[in-house]
Parts: C-alpha cells; structure tokens; sequence
C-alpha cells in the first residue's frame, strides 16, 4: 500500500537520481515536492524518464519560470539529453508560447551548458524556400491530423484565419517540426505538454490523437499532461485530461 512515507522515500530516491543533494527548491515546499511531485509523479510508471524530462522542459518554456528551468536543464543532462534536444524542446514552444519565450528559455539554458562546460550547438543551415516549407508543412499536418488537418482554423478558404495560418504552416510545421535533434514522436511529447501548460484544451484533444500517429501510445499521451501538472498547475492538467477522455472516448 502506498503510504507518504513511501512516497518520501521514492521521492527522494528520484530527487537525487535528478538533481542531486540539493535540488534548490525552498525548504518549505521539499516535503511537498518530495512526496507529490517527485515521489507520486516522476515515478509513475507509463511514460520514460527521458520523456517526462522532455515534457517537463516544455511545461517549463511555456510558463517562464526560468529559476526552475535552469535546475531542470542541468537535470536533463545528467539523464542524458543532448543540449540540442533541450535547445529544440525550447525553439518548439514558442509555437504555443511565442518565440520571446523561446528566447528567454534558450538564454537561460545556455548559462547552464556554460556552467557545465557544454558547448551551445551550431545552428544548422537551412535553405529550404518557402514553398518546401509550404509542401512538408502540409504533409506533416496529415500525417499527424489526417482529416482533422482541414478542420477548425486549418480550415482552407477561412479568409480570416488564412491571414496567419499559412506562415504556421510553414514554419510552425514545415521548418520547426523537421529541425534536427528530436523525432517527430518527441516533438509530440513537446506539443501535448506545451499545450497543456498553455491552457490550451482544444489543441490538446487535438495533438493528443494526433501523438497516436507518431506512435505514442494512450497511456504516454496522458503520462505527459500528467507530467505538466507540478509546473504549471493541476487545474490545467485535469482539463486537459477531461478533453483526453472526450477525445479518447472515454
């Protein structure tokens, strides 16, 4: 039976495994981050640890809180993800974010690679002309969306809508989705949590089916909301699973 004396000690099992001695957080709140979030959440079965970071970090670029961010990103590496992998969790966010909140995320990151002796990845060139962003764009949106790629703003002829929806197109699919450093199952993980901590329930009914094509599974797609729920607040995160069950059926 799961008792809070259980959770402390698996808490503090994954606490250290994560951050070390001291993961920075003010003494008043270690017991309740030891037990909920550390010892109830992060150790849930259902979802790799590498990808609970990832949708940490995503979580964590959308609501700018930078001080916990930081102690994130030095976590990340010590689990092992390559500073171009936290660098495109960041870029991807400012889809749902804006990209001053990549920028700031990406700023605070780099003072940590620094503080690790981790250098900051070049920047790959990309040529691809507007028109390729257009077409990958496009084929990646009915690879993860199918009929629901045409659907709700996506709706082609919306003259409204169709004022922004194309540059999305291009680059919020056809460029950020094909950059190096994830695949696209993560860059899903990304979305779902991204969206989540957003306060987005629509796009995350959305992209929550739209995870099953990148070959995520039902129980994964929920393991990310849940994930969000510690940074950027339990009342989202069971909104958003609310709108999983709707889209799920139940």
């Amino acid at each position: 039976m799961t008792t809070r004396d259980s959770l402390r000690r698996q808490g503090e099992t994954m606490r250290r495994r994560l951050f070390g001695d001291d993961d920075g957080a003010p003494a008043y709140m270690r017991t309740v981050n030891t037990e909920a979030t550390f010892g109830a959440l992060w150790s849930r079965p259902g979802l790799a640890l590498e990808d609970r970071m990832i949708c940490a970090l995503a979580a964590l670029g959308v609501v700018q809180r930078l001080t916990s961010l930081r102690r994130h990103v030095g976590a990340a590496l010590t689990l092992g993800l390559s500073a171009r992998s936290i660098l495109e969790i960041f870029i991807q966010v400012g889809i749902y974010a804006g990209y001053a909140a990549s920028e700031e995320a990406i700023e605070a990151a780099a003072a940590v690679f620094a503080e690790r002796g981790v250098a900051m990845p070049e920047e790959p060139s990309r040529e691809d002309s507007l028109e390729a962003l257009s077409q990958q764009g496009a084929d990646l949106m009915r690879k993860l969306h199918g009929d629901r790629a045409t659907q709700g703003y996506a709706a082609p002829g919306n003259a409204v809508t169709g004022a922004l929806y194309p540059l999305a197109i291009q680059y919020g699919y056809g460029e950020i989705w094909f950059r190096p450093g994830l695949d696209l199952r993560q860059r899903a993980l990304v979305a779902v949590a991204g969206f989540t901590a957003a306060k987005l329930d629509g796009q995350v009914r959305k992209f929550g089916l739209s995870a099953l094509n990148m070959g995520l599974s039902r129980t994964e797609v929920i393991e990310a909301v849940i994930q969000t729920a510690p940074i950027s607040g339990f009342a989202p995160a069971l909104n958003a699973l609310a709108g999983l069950s709707e889209a799920f059926g139940g």
